[in-house]
């Protein structure tokens, strides 16, 4: 029997383009995160922009279990530098130890320190300010979903609220921020006790994603978001690669998300302001595999062990 004849004046099918995602993995030979299957009967389409609230006692969320991999070995006894010895026990970021060894704040058995390179096997005879420092404390992370209108910082002399002003006021390690958020970005922030993880996690080279939702004024095309995944210039600072697409319009606004692994300050705003775009809302929404979920502004949620167990293993691979 002979086939079928095809249709007079068919063409053969051309194959489909790639999209933005299959693009970017090309160049850079990384896979993106898959995205979640639609429920039955749901909606799709490009995604919009976020409701008036979120749901109400909603928390900030663990996104995806990190891969599995082995704890991060703990040295025990073996002389480590005073300043990574503080950092750990949550006295304050190895930069601003260093600062206070050199202001002479510091002191081992009474005597003033003046080098943050002194070697010690454990906190026992260290003060700063005069007070006894205790023992490195176990690591802990916290999301924190921070509201727009308030200072990544400890506190502010004009009288602005900070991110402490929506923490508990008791049963709290002293915790530090990983990185900062202006003061009218909103979205998460992670917190730890741990001035070592602090660092790693702001380190441009350890690789961590952020992921950003922008709100902005003006027109944009998706070949100009695509051409950032190059990275781009910007008067005499170099931006990395960022995986940027659009998301939908509303009048003249443009949702935007943005992936990227620098962080560096008022990247984003920045690089879009450098694309003839105003943005009038920023939020981060993911950092790592954690993010926000439907949590609330003002949310406080801490990481379970076994998932920052896995979380360390991992960033410890990168390291090495």
């Amino acid at each position: 029997m002979k086939p079928p004849r095809k249709p007079a004046g068919s063409a053969p099918r051309k194959p489909r383009p790639k999209s933005a995602a299959a693009a970017a993995q090309g160049r850079t030979g990384q896979t993106e995160r898959p995205l979640r299957a639609a429920k039955p009967g749901a909606k799709t389409g490009p995604r919009s922009a976020p409701k008036s609230g979120p749901k109400p006692g909603a928390q900030p969320r663990t996104r995806a279990n990190p891969p599995k991999a082995p704890n991060p070995p703990k040295a025990q006894g073996e002389p480590q530098r005073i300043a990574k010895l503080l950092a750990r026990a949550g006295v304050a970021s190895r930069r601003e130890i260093e600062r206070m060894i050199a202001e002479g704040r510091i002191a081992l058995n009474g005597e003033t320190l003046d080098t943050p390179a002194t070697l010690l096997a454990s906190l026992k005879g260290v003060t700063v300010d005069g007070n006894p420092v205790g023992e490195t404390e176990e690591t802990r992370l916290f999301l924190f979903h921070k509201p727009s209108g308030c200072l990544t910082a400890e506190r502010d002399f004009s009288g602005r609220k900070t991110i402490y002003d929506f923490l508990p006021q008791s049963g709290l390690p002293r915790l530090m921020p990983v990185g900062r958020l202006d003061m009218t970005t909103e979205g998460l922030l992670l917190l730890t006790n741990d001035g070592g993880l602090k660092r790693t996690l702001e380190l441009p080279a350890t690789g961590v994603e952020r992921t950003y939702r922008a709100r902005a004024f003006g027109e944009v095309s998706q070949d100009q978001l695509e051409a950032l995944i190059e990275g781009v210039e910007i008067d005499g600072m170099r931006y990395g690669r960022i995986d940027a697409n659009l998301e939908r319009r509303t009048g003249r606004n443009q949702w935007i998300e943005m992936k990227l692994t620098e962080g560096k300050n008022r990247e984003v705003r920045r690089v879009l302001e450098f694309l003839g775009l105003k943005v009038n809302r920023l939020i981060r929404t993911a950092y790592g595999p954690f993010d926000l979920g439907e949590s609330q502004p003002g949310a406080l949620v801490e990481i379970k062990r076994g998932d920052l167990d896995r979380f360390l293993g991992t960033l410890k691979k990168r390291e090495n």
